[in-house]
């Protein structure tokens, strides 16, 4: 019988892959389109102007992972706990964001249009100029009016 299956630890130049642990880790500008970190650990790393369009992050561990400017377009981060992230400036358009944490986490200028929030959890989040337009709100049944900025209407 062989070694028990666990996490994958990986150094910061590892290949994506599910579990990985990435702490403290600077992926600055790289391409990450469809990579599945399906319950990575990514805690204090920085994904500035990355492109991680249609990735898979559900049950990623991220606190205080940067994600600003970078494109979340189509990605899914169901029940993800990223609490206190900054996605200042990051397109989350027609991203899943079910039942995830983001306290305290920030959205400012980010662009969320089309993007699913239900039961997300959004304390303390700050949505200052956020684009919201066509979300579905954490409720899981009021979309928001076209034209939402920093907050559903």
């Amino acid at each position: 019988m062989g070694p028990a299956a666990g996490p994958a630890f990986a150094d910061c130049t590892d290949v994506a892959q599910p579990g990985v642990e990435w702490r403290r880790c600077y992926h600055d500008g790289r391409n990450l389109q469809g990579a599945n970190l399906s319950d990575a650990t990514l805690r204090d790393t920085s994904f500035q102007r990355a492109n991680l369009a249609g990735a898979n992050l559900s049950g990623a561990s991220g606190f205080r992972v940067r994600f600003v400017s970078a494109n979340l377009q189509g990605a899914d981060l169901t029940g993800a706990d990223l609490s206190e992230a900054d996605f200042t400036k990051a397109d989350l358009s027609g991203a899943i964001l079910k039942d995830a944490s983001f306290r305290r986490a920030r959205f400012f200028r980010a662009i969320l249009r089309g993007a699913d929030l239900s039961g997300a959890d959004l304390d303390l989040a700050d949505l200052l100029h956020a684009d919201l337009s066509g979300a579905t709100w954490v409720d899981g049944e009021r979309v928001c009016a076209d034209g939402s900025v920093g907050q559903c209407d």
